[in-house]
């Protein structure tokens, strides 16, 4: 309804109408997607990217430690994640970040941080930790540069090729 109205005002616009149709497969594939993950998981949210797609964000949690999942709508959901943060619980105030894995530079990693510090202010963690390992040092300039855009201290010594990460929440 909203689509055939706003392209009559738009007529003569191709491009314009193949940004509504993808729209709106994303969002029917986004209905899809929800049933089919919320059978097994708990949605958390559902975001834009920075390429302005739609994605669903869930979790699973175990007794110590958790996997924020995100997929995205451009596709059906087949039981895979498109990306995914693995935490676990330290202490009572820290969650330290075990893995980040997935599609690079679609702003998967931004979206899944954002719930990942969301969820620190909800159980009121005071920090956020991970290790930079050796595996890292073929992509660290990205690392550091993700994890600074987020607010972490990064300390890496390129020597011995190990590092570490800390998000501290603000007072």
């Amino acid at each position: 309804m909203y689509k055939s109205a706003f392209i009559a005002e738009k007529d003569g616009e191709p491009e314009l109408e193949q940004k509504l149709d993808a729209l709106e497969i994303q969002l029917y594939r986004m209905q899809e997607n929800v049933k089919a993950i919320a059978k097994k998981s708990s949605i958390i949210s559902i975001n834009q990217t920075k390429d302005e797609n739609w994605v669903i964000v869930y979790a699973n949690w175990q007794a110590d430690s958790f996997q924020i999942m995100l997929h995205e709508c451009t596709k059906p959901y087949r039981g895979k994640w498109d990306s995914a943060i693995e935490a676990e619980y330290k202490s009572e105030t820290t969650i330290h970040i075990n893995n980040i894995k997935g599609i690079e530079n679609k702003g998967f990693g931004s979206v899944l941080m954002e719930h990942l510090k969301e969820i620190a202010r909800d159980e009121n963690k005071q920090y956020i930790t991970g290790d930079i390992v050796e595996r890292d040092f073929d992509h660290v300039r990205r690392l550091e540069y993700f994890y600074t855009k987020h607010y972490f201290d990064v300390k890496i010594d390129h020597w011995e090729q190990c590092g570490e990460i800390i998000w501290q929440q603000s007072q």
